[in-house]
């Protein structure tokens, strides 16, 4: 059981620090190319899943790959959203709030399942 928590917790953290370098690689992005503010919120939805994609991929491994996985990605979702409020300086809470919580936990099942089928060479 220990050993499942310190998979998600790394596996969390690791994506949190993927969904920040792509926040600033697109920061990047927009003031060298100008690009709306339109684009900003359905790119960070990109990020975030593929961060916890990497993470996952990364960290988890050994048995019940749906459940560390869904509860990994649940955990990364809201690291990086109080994360961005923090940055922003503002919470803004409502049901696409839950909705990108259960994307991220349904992101991070399908990564545990597949994390944990992984042969190591």
């Amino acid at each position: 059981m220990r050993k499942d928590a310190i998979q998600i917790c790394k596996a969390a953290c690791a994506a949190v620090v993927f969904a920040l370098v792509y926040a600033l690689l697109f920061a990047l992005v927009i003031n060298i190319f100008g690009i709306g503010a339109s684009a900003v919120k359905t790119v960070n939805q990109v990020f975030k899943i593929l961060s916890i994609i990497f993470g996952g991929l990364i960290f988890l491994r050994g048995e019940r790959g749906l459940i560390k996985g869904a509860a990994f990605g649940a955990a990364a979702y809201l690291l990086t959203y109080f994360l961005f409020c923090a940055i922003a300086g503002a919470i803004s809470f409502g049901w696409m709030t839950i909705a990108e919580l259960l994307i991220g936990a349904a992101a991070g099942a399908i990564t545990g399942v597949i994390a944990v089928n992984l042969k190591k060479e």
